[in-house]
């Protein structure tokens, strides 16, 4: 039975008002179903330009603007395809059930005939742009499909899964301005990733009610897998932190910066950042999707900010 989703204590929690939430119903159930909020994470593709400091041309923001376009139209048609794949769970879900496809605003057929035209749309987009960054696009396909009729299914290795989804967009970002990839910056990102792909699997279990079994539809974690969960978690938020303090030791940085000791200002953002996530994560009041979080919570933005400043003002 489809319940209303739990109330929760902090402004940060799932009971608040979400702007995201609350433009979502006012869209077309069909231009919901494509999640068009998700589509922030494709701008992880812009992070490699920016550590690399490429110069700025008007051909570098229209191969980022395609690279971008093409990633939103594949990760949009990995949406309706994982909807039908999931949608007897989803039905059963007390707020899944709210989806276009789960409550039958939409119909299967399309969903899954727009799910088609969304993927040539993209290699389509995609075959303007580099080579490399085409195989980066295919892998994120490849491993988006066997997430799905699969690697979602198995403990762990669906997290990781996940944040290698999320590193994918950076290797593209890198491939589609022809910069190398630092291993530091690879590397905290796919620590950074799998923390919040934990946060995500530790707020879906926390909506199992008391008294059932304690297995998630459609996933092969346990209610009991919490506090293992949240000490992987925080353990991946501790490395993204070293990581970034071995990055800015490294160097590479002292080429690219002409005041790199600044970016050490970055450290303790990056820290309370991961660890507000982790606390709020821990008393029940995450929404449970990261990415909607970051996207309405308003210290996120000025967490962002502020690191952003630190980046300009060592530069």
């Amino acid at each position: 039975m489809c319940r209303p989703p739990r109330s929760g204590t902090s402004g940060a929690g799932r009971g608040a008002p979400s702007a995201v939430t609350s433009l979502s119903v006012k869209l077309p159930p069909l231009l919901r179903a494509l999640r068009p909020h998700q589509w922030a994470k494709n701008t992880l593709l812009v992070l490699p330009a920016l550590a690399a400091h490429v110069a700025w041309a008007p051909s570098l923001g229209l191969d980022l603007l395609a690279g971008f376009a093409s990633f939103s139209l594949l990760a949009s048609a990995s949406y309706l395809l994982n909807d039908i794949i999931d949608l007897p769970h989803d039905r059963l879900h007390p707020s899944k059930c709210r989806r276009p496809l789960a409550s039958g605003q939409i119909p299967v057929r399309l969903a899954a005939g727009m799910a088609a035209v969304l993927l040539v749309a993209a290699a389509a987009i995609a075959a303007g742009l580099p080579q490399r960054f085409q195989l980066a696009l295919g892998a994120y396909l490849a491993l988006n499909l066997a997430y799905t009729f699969g690697v979602r299914r198995l403990p762990v290795a669906d997290v990781i899964a996940l944040a290698t989804l999320y590193a994918t967009r950076v290797v593209a970002g890198a491939a589609l301005v022809d910069v190398p990839l630092s291993r530091w910056f690879l590397a905290f990102s796919l620590f950074l990733f799998l923390s919040l792909a934990l946060v995500k699997r530790v707020v879906e279990l926390q909506a199992v009610p008391d008294g059932t079994t304690g297995f998630v539809r459609g996933r092969s974690y346990l209610r009991a897998d919490i506090p293992v969960l949240v000490s992987l978690g925080v353990a991946c938020a501790a490395a993204s932190a070293l990581v970034y303090c071995l990055y800015v030791t490294g160097e590479d940085v002292g080429h690219l910066y002409r005041r790199s000791d600044v970016l050490w200002i970055g450290l303790p953002l990056v820290i309370y950042w991961q660890a507000r996530v982790w606390l709020i994560t821990s008393r029940g009041d995450m929404h449970s999707d990261p990415v909607v979080f970051a996207l309405r919570d308003r210290v996120s933005w000025y967490a962002l900010a502020a690191f952003l400043l630190t980046v300009v003002a060592a530069a």
